[in-house]
């Protein structure tokens, strides 16, 4: 590139990199989310197509980026998982909170018509994106199972909700002064006597999320061969039992 009196103003530009020997997460967020579901008209209290869209934009993500080792998504958002030694970009953190979150807001709006059919959509979504590290393997745990427990709290909440609203008729307001100051066995009581809903038996895409994460395989040439599918799981990942079965993501590995 030829030099010019101007280049000087590249000194303005900062490089923040990551903390070395840590779990770098890129959560992305919908914006706004609340009015591009309604006007796209979302089904309440869940809209299986719009899980399964933002499913799709997460494997397209893990797919271009092979550093992720899990990602964990509910509702508009996904938490993409780096492993503590990658050097991609230089672990420079704008690169890489920019080029996960472009990819997968372009990877939704490409791959909307496969779910949404003939719905066009009424203008552009965007989605926000921050980026946190995590010295531990426990913090990291820590943080997935936080959002695991968001997925309850919230999706219990929704379906109690819109129970009342679409099949008792009630308000918005009416569901909400309802639901003030009720506990989880309440709004449980609420779904089983008034609508039957055993809510244990709701889908668990609903009640625990999607979890992301590689195949592995085993070789005779290594000890353990990483194969670049992706398994997709709703199960529970607050306890021990998903990380005795997938001791992959946080051991070490080429």
């Amino acid at each position: 590139m030829a030099k010019s009196s101007f280049e000087y103003v590249r000194k303005f530009e900062t490089e923040e990199r990551c903390l070395p020997n840590t779990w770098i997460v890129i959560r992305i967020d919908g914006k706004g989310f609340h009015k591009f579901a309604d006007i796209h008209s979302y089904e309440k209290p869940n809209d299986k197509r719009a899980l399964d869209l933002m499913t799709k934009c997460a494997k397209f993500v893990m797919d271009e980026f092979r550093d992720i080792r899990i990602a964990y998504g509910q509702s508009d958002e996904y938490s993409f998982v780096f492993k503590k030694d990658t050097n991609l970009y230089n672990r420079r953190s704008v690169k890489l909170m920019t080029n996960v979150n472009s990819l997968f807001t372009s990877s939704f709006v490409y791959f909307w018509s496969e779910y949404f059919g003939n719905t066009k959509m009424s203008y552009p979504p965007s989605f926000d994106a921050r980026i946190v590290l995590y010295p531990t393997n426990k913090n990291l745990r820590d943080y997935l199972s936080w959002r695991q427990a968001d997925v309850h709290v919230n999706n219990l909440y929704n379906t109690t909700f819109w129970s009342l609203v679409l099949k008792k008729g009630l308000s918005n307001f009416e569901a909400e002064e309802r639901l003030q100051r009720t506990l989880a066995s309440d709004k449980n009581e609420i779904l089983f006597s008034e609508f039957n809903i055993n809510y244990n038996n709701e889908p668990e895409v609903f009640r625990k999320g999607t979890t992301i994460v590689r195949t592995k395989a085993s070789s005779q040439k290594t000890n353990e061969k990483f194969v670049q599918g992706l398994e997709v799981l709703h199960c529970d990942i607050i306890g021990d039992k998903f990380w005795n079965e997938h001791t992959h993501i946080l051991g070490p590995y080429s």
